[in-house]
């Protein structure tokens, strides 16, 4: 087990992460022991952040988490996400934005989990795309979740608060409640999230971007695809993939990245950003990208 973090180290809240953590949602996809394979592998080469939600796979992903890891390292530090709810349907997700229900799902997380208090917890608001939209009785003020989430904070429930999918107006509103990391979709050809970027460097808030590298999801454009990318990979002899997240790395330095897979092999090409300096004429081209 390496005890250097991957990328170096960022503060969220009170602990200190590695730059590079892990995103478990694609585990929901696979079976115990090949979740286990791929957990145990990320903390033997240095990842203590795992980001993870009782509703992928309606807490699939809890119980591998759980039954890999548990009892968890005190440097182990995992963080989940409220506002949704898995249903059987043909769209197996649901908003689940009321305070009450934002209360369920922490704690299906500390009963799935085995834990006592999730250290820190998103609030995934749903006022804008990619997926689910508030409609109806799911648009529920923001001022009445961080009251909940202030009250489970104070019960000790949970460690700390964040925000996800959030506009700068929102992330204004919330700042009197102490948010520690927020994580909206941002990557080197989606900056349209700089704005609550800078506004938590100002605050000394993490900010941890999920679709790095692109998604099918909405069709969100893989960089990875992009010729400058592919050709200073080339140049720098390391994949495209580790170009995109290094630029992410070099680009702030309150950001941590929670690229996710199944699969260790994978996985490790992640960690290769940790690894790659972007020289001056390199940045000079990514920064051109935006």
């Amino acid at each position: 087990m390496t005890s250097e973090r991957p990328g170096g180290t960022v503060k969220l809240g009170q602990h200190e992460i590695a730059r590079i953590g892990y995103g478990a949602m694609q585990l929901e996809h696979v079976d115990t022991a090949a979740a286990g394979a791929v957990l145990h592998r990320a903390v033997e080469l240095g990842i203590n952040h795992f980001d993870t939600a009782s509703f992928y796979g309606h807490t699939t992903v809890n119980a591998h988490i759980r039954a890999a890891l548990h009892p968890y390292p005190d440097n182990l530090v995992i963080v989940s996400k409220v506002g949704a709810r898995r249903v059987d349907a043909p769209v197996p997700l649901a908003l689940a934005q009321r305070p009450e229900q934002l209360r369920e799902q922490i704690h299906l997380d500390l009963t799935s989990l085995g834990l006592e208090q999730v250290p820190v917890v998103n609030l995934r608001r749903a006022d804008q795309g990619p997926g689910l939209i508030a409609s109806g009785d799911d648009v529920i003020p923001l001022d009445d979740q961080l009251a909940e989430l202030i009250a489970l904070r104070n019960e000790g429930l949970i460690g700390a608060i964040g925000l996800s999918n959030i506009s700068t107006e929102q992330l204004e509103q919330a700042l009197p409640a102490g948010i520690v990391c927020v994580q909206n979709a941002y990557s080197l050809l989606d900056r349209s999230s700089e704005p609550q970027l800078q506004l938590c460097t100002a605050n000394g808030i993490t900010w941890i971007p999920y679709f790095p590298l692109g998604s099918a999801f909405n069709q969100i454009p893989s960089p990875t695809e992009h010729p400058v990318v592919q050709e200073i990979a080339t140049r720098l002899e390391t994949t495209p993939a580790a170009i995109c997240l290094a630029w992410i790395l070099a680009h702030n330095d309150q950001t941590a990245l929670i690229p996710g897979t199944r699969n260790i092999t994978h996985l490790q090409d992640n960690l290769r950003a940790a690894n790659v300096h972007l020289d001056p004429a390199a940045l000079a081209k990514l920064d051109a990208l935006s």
